[in-house]
């Protein structure tokens, strides 16, 4: 029976990629500064350091998969490596951007050659037309926000605001996005995803990606919290992913996070909310006991993403890893003979980098399965090679670009 798991670290980026000058983000290394920062910042109750700590993965090469793509040691081992278990690589993206869409669609085999539209780093972003649309349409007192800006920290800013005009927080960021925050009893949460669905259409002009519903509860800004009710309304693919293929062919995706939201709920067999890392990983493990024969199991891990990477949080982003890597052990013992699982991510997103954007870089592949090879893998030139060699393990073959399956 074959069966395909794929954990996304989202914005785990494993060291900038060759272009990433042209992104700013030259120097950039997600994992590489976390296992910096940790050696320097944390410590154990005798003063000592508290080194990054990550057995299980270490066992899959991802200290050795960092060095093929920075050419550099990490500042400190992450565990014993020297018998590894796994396939361990890195790969480069061709997609035009850095963003979460063309990082997922691009690992399912279908690249994004095309440049998507991004609103400006300055105040009042958004174009007048767009919010005179988004007021009218949506029977709104007016908006606030209209900049680019931190999502809880413009909660903070705006949200006493909001909840007193019923005014929406709409802000974007450097992605290709545009988003509303609103309060789930002030404004209604059915009333913000309504308002998004107008959004959606009113940006396409613009070529956004991405309108993000993002609700928050809470008394004032001290108490507002964002909760685990967001909702993107995503641009589809604009051809056959690896989902599509794989249920045309009589297959099921079990899609865990936010990964329907990023496939537009286009090739999903069925989809397992949850919020924060404890819960996303059990349901993937719960998806995993449901998947049967030619089952693709595909989860985001939007933590590491949208709490660490973009709040710029080595310190939660390194205690995440060692969370999601101490539920691993879990994950071997679950798996059938014939089970390929993959480790990567989507683009990076580093917290030691100025500002609070993505980062252009290399991401991990860690391929793993009672049958897998220990090796280490040449550089794979498109992240879409993944795909192609998760489609080839499930007796499918991905239809668009000049994808390679690799040998296992």
């Amino acid at each position: 029976m074959s069966r395909a798991v794929i954990l996304l670290l989202d914005s785990f980026g494993i060291g900038n990629a060759p272009d990433a000058a042209k992104f700013g983000d030259a120097g950039a290394d997600t994992f590489g500064h976390i296992v910096k920062w940790c050696a320097e910042n944390r410590k154990n109750p005798d003063g000592t350091p508290n080194y990054l700590h990550l057995p299980n993965m270490a066992r899959l090469g991802l200290g050795r998969a960092s060095k093929l793509s920075t050419g550099n040691v990490l500042a400190h081992p992450i565990g014993d490596d020297s018998s590894v278990i796994g396939a361990y690589g890195y790969a480069r993206e061709i997609s035009h951007g850095k963003d979460t869409l063309s990082g997922h669609w691009e690992i399912t085999g279908v690249p994004v050659d095309f440049e998507w539209g991004y609103f400006p780093d300055k105040p009042k972003c958004f174009p007048e037309e767009l919010i005179d649309a988004i007021i009218k349409e949506g029977n709104l007192p007016g908006v606030l926000g209209e900049k680019h800006f931190s999502g809880t920290e413009i909660i903070k800013e705006l949200g006493e605001e909001h909840c007193k005009t019923g005014k929406p927080i709409i802000y974007t960021s450097g992605d290709s996005v545009l988003q509303i925050a609103c309060h789930e009893k002030y404004f209604g949460l059915e009333k913000l995803y309504a308002l998004c669905k107008i959004s959606y259409k009113l940006v396409q002009p613009y070529h956004i990606a991405r309108v993000i519903a993002r609700p928050f509860i809470g008394d004032d800004a001290e108490s507002f919290r964002r909760t685990g009710n967001r909702h993107d309304f995503a641009v589809p693919a604009p051809a056959d992913t690896l989902l599509d293929i794989l249920t045309e062919h009589g297959g099921k995706v079990y899609a865990i996070g936010k990964i329907a939201d990023i496939f537009a709920h286009r090739g999903i067999s069925k989809h397992f909310s949850g919020t924060g890392l404890e819960e996303l990983f059990k349901v993937t493990m719960e998806a995993l006991a449901e998947a049967g024969d030619k089952s693709l199991v595909f989860a985001n891990f939007v933590d590491f993403d949208s709490s660490y990477g973009h709040r710029r949080d080595p310190a939660g982003y390194g205690a995440g890893l060692e969370y999601i890597d101490s539920c691993l052990p879990n994950l071997f013992n679950a798996l059938q003979p014939d089970d390929v699982v993959l480790i990567t991510a989507d683009h990076g997103c580093d917290p030691t980098w100025y500002g609070s954007d993505h980062t252009r870089e290399h991401i991990p592949v860690l391929f793993f399965g009672p049958k897998i090879k220990a090796q280490a893998l040449p550089p794979m030139e498109t992240f879409s090679d993944l795909g192609q060699t998760l489609a080839e393990h499930l007796g499918l073959k991905l239809e668009k670009g000049k994808a390679q399956p690799i040998k296992l």
